[in-house]
């Protein structure tokens, strides 16, 4: 749909280039998940997303949490 980018950031959608702030989760073993090992990951909400580990700026996001993840 189509929101303010305000109100989304607030509902934790990120687009690519955005920089994640706020509550997130940080996914420790994402190879565990079919992840690559060597990238990282948050989750934030349901939605899971590779970073950039220095700026945690949004690579990629990369789909919806299945529930029980990390």
């Amino acid at each position: 749909g189509c929101q303010p980018p305000g109100l989304a950031k607030k509902q934790g959608i990120y687009q690519r280039g955005d920089r994640i702030q706020g509550d997130y989760v940080i996914l420790r073993n994402p190879g565990r998940h079919g992840l690559d090992a060597d990238e990282t990951y948050y989750r934030v909400g349901y939605r899971i997303y590779r970073v950039d580990r220095e700026t945690r700026e949004v690579l990629d996001l990369i789909g919806a949490a299945a529930a029980g993840l990390d």
